[in-house]
C-alpha cells in the first residue's frame, strides 16, 4: 500500500540573500534579467532562514544545502562567509555550494580559499553555451574550454564537487566532463531544466540524461520543474520525476525545493507535498535515499549547533 513519506528530509537546494544588504547584479534594484520563470520581482526582498522554516512548516526538514545566489561576482568570498555567519546563528545552512569562477586566474587560490570553509562542499559556475538545442554545435558552453577544465580538475585537489545547472542539450559536453574526471563528483542542477514539455523534447531531455546517468561519478537533482506561467502540479510533473529516479536510481537522486526560486510555482508545500505523493509507491528505503541519505552522503552536512571555524576577510 502506498504510504506518503513522513521521514526527515535534507532540502538539498535552497538559496538565502538580502538584496538590500548584500549585491546581487539580479536581485538588486529595479532591473531585471530574462528568467525560465518570467516575472521574478516577487522573490527580490529578503529570505532568511526564518522565513524558509515558515514556508516548510509542515515537513521534517532537518538539514539545509545552500547554493550560491549569484551574488557579486567581484567578491565571491563574501558570499561564503555571510552564509556562514548566518549559519552560526540559526544552524543552517548545513552545507555550502559556493561561488567559483573556474576560468579565473585565481582560481587556485580560490578554491583553497572556499575549500577552508567547513561547510562548503561544492562550487557552482554556470558554463552558459548555447541557449536552444538548434544552437548546439555550433556554439559550446565553458566545460569544452581548455582554461575551464583546468580550474575544473583543480576540485579534485580540494576535495570539492561540482554543482552543474545547465539545460539538458548540452549534456554531452557533461558527459565528456564526467569521463575525463572520474574522481570529481559531478551534481546536475534542476532536474537538466525540462522546460520544453513536448513529446520531442521531452523524448530528448530523456535521452541526454540516460547518456550522463552511464557516469557513475554524477548525481541529480531533482527540482526547478516549475514552468513559466503555469501553477506547480504533481501531475504535470510526474513523468519527469519518475523518469529521472529510474534512470538515475535513489542512489543517485535527491529532492530539492530551489526555495525561494520554485516559490514563484507553488508553495514549499505544494512541491514537496507533490514529491512525497509521486514516490509513495516506492519502498521506503528509496523514498528515504531521495529525500535524505543521498544528500546526506554527498553534501556530508554539518549537524546543527556544531561551532563555525569563519576565515577571516
Amino acid at each position: 500500500m502506498a504510504e506518503l513519506y513522513s521521514g526527515p528530509i535534507i532540502d538539498a537546494h535552497h538559496h538565502f540573500w538580502q538584496p538590500g544588504r548584500n549585491f546581487h547584479p539580479w536581485l538588486s534594484g529595479t532591473e531585471t534579467i530574462p528568467f525560465r520563470y518570467g516575472d521574478y520581482s516577487a522573490i527580490k526582498g529578503d529570505y532568511l532562514p526564518e522565513h524558509y522554516f515558515a514556508d516548510a512548516a509542515g515537513h521534517d526538514v532537518v538539514q539545509t544545502v545552500y547554493v550560491e545566489a549569484e551574488w557579486d561576482p567581484r567578491d565571491p568570498l563574501g558570499e561564503t562567509r555571510y552564509i556562514h555567519q548566518l549559519a552560526s546563528r540559526h544552524g543552517v545552512p548545513n552545507a555550502v555550494v559556493a561561488q567559483a569562477w573556474l576560468d579565473a586566474e585565481d582560481v587556485g587560490e580560490l578554491l583553497a580559499a572556499q575549500a577552508a570553509f567547513e561547510r562548503v562542499r561544492s562550487v557552482r559556475h554556470k558554463p552558459g553555451g548555447p541557449a536552444r538545442p538548434e544552437e548546439v554545435g555550433r556554439q559550446r558552453t565553458l566545460m569544452s574550454d581548455e582554461r575551464w577544465r583546468r580550474g575544473y580538475a583543480e576540485l579534485q585537489r580540494h576535495g570539492l564537487h561540482f554543482d552543474l545547472q545547465t539545460p539538458w542539450w548540452n549534456l554531452d559536453e557533461a558527459c565528456r566532463l564526467a569521463r575525463d574526471f572520474p574522481a570529481i563528483q559531478l551534481i546536475l542542477n534542476h532536474t537538466g531544466l525540462p522546460s520544453d514539455r513536448s513529446a520531442a523534447g521531452l523524448a530528448a531531455w530523456r535521452a541526454a540524461l540516460a547518456r550522463l546517468a552511464q557516469w557513475p561519478n554524477v548525481a541529480l537533482k531533482i527540482s526547478g520543474l516549475g514552468l513559466a506561467g503555469q501553477p506547480w502540479r504533481a501531475e504535470d510533473n510526474a513523468w519527469i520525476v519518475r523518469e529521472a529516479i529510474a534512470i538515475f536510481g535513489p542512489e543517485r537522486a535527491m529532492f530539492a525545493s530551489n526555495f525561494p526560486v520554485d516559490r514563484l510555482c507553488g508553495s514549499f508545500d505544494t512541491i514537496f507535498g507533490g514529491f512525497k505523493r509521486l514516490v509513495s509507491g516506492l519502498p521506503a528505503v528509496h523514498q528515504r535515499q531521495l529525500f535524505y541519505d543521498t544528500a546526506q552522503r554527498l553534501y556530508r552536512p554539518l549537524a546543527e549547533g556544531r561551532a563555525l571555524s569563519v576565515p577571516a576577510a
